[in-house]
């Protein structure tokens, strides 16, 4: 991090930004729309087929001024805060600044620690390593299980009994087995219609 005190960050009035930008949305309920992305970084689930494991350590990333982020993000309609895990930091100082001016805010998270912030979608998508808490299986608008091999669909199943009827269910390929896995999604969910199969898109379409 740079010169800012680790306590701002603490506070959440700052956070460890990797980077930001303006994409498509790739995957599960919203793949296709226009989206603003803030990573931020922080994350200790440490899944071992992460694609963005540099964003795991804080300190490799700058901690930057809420008031930065948020104006940088003024341009865009809809705002995805990911990680890394982003529930790692306070988050309620950036939603807060986001709502005022009337930005559609949405998280990816793997739910493993308390919920802070202001969202109007949560998207869990839950890691063995380290499950979620209960309180992210309540706030879940949309499931979204990494499927690496066959256990993982059983792993899905338990999940998907922890969240709200209305939840939407997704199941996505990891991307580095996606050609061995994808058949036994298909077919899983062509005999489970309550599921519905997400893809990676902007990697095909080669695209943040």
């Amino acid at each position: 991090m740079n010169s800012i005190e680790p306590s701002f960050v603490e506070k959440g009035v700052a956070l460890p930004l990797m980077e930001a930008f303006y994409t498509i949305q790739g995957e599960g309920f919203h793949q296709g729309k226009a989206a603003y992305f803030i990573r931020v970084g922080g994350c200790d689930v440490g899944c071992h087929w992460c694609d963005v494991k540099e964003s795991w350590d804080p300190q490799r990333h700058p901690a930057t001024w809420v008031d930065e982020i948020v104006s940088a993000a003024q341009p865009y309609q809809t705002i995805v805060v990911t990680g890394g895990e982003p529930l790692t930091w306070p988050m309620g100082p950036l939603t807060e600044a986001l709502k005022k001016n009337g930005l559609a805010i949405h998280i990816e998270t793997s739910g493993a620690y308390p919920f802070s912030g202001h969202w109007d979608w949560v998207c869990l998508s839950p890691k063995k390593n380290k499950a979620p808490l209960a309180e992210a299986y309540a706030r879940a608008d949309e499931l979204k299980v990494i499927v690496y091999n066959k256990h993982d669909l059983i792993w899905a199943e338990e999940q998907a009994q922890k969240v709200n009827a209305d939840c939407h269910l997704y199941l996505q390929p990891e991307w580095s087995v996606r050609e061995k896995v994808m058949p036994l999604i298909v077919d899983y969910v062509m005999a489970h219609p309550k599921w519905k199969v997400s893809i990676q898109t902007h990697k095909y379409l080669n695209i943040p």
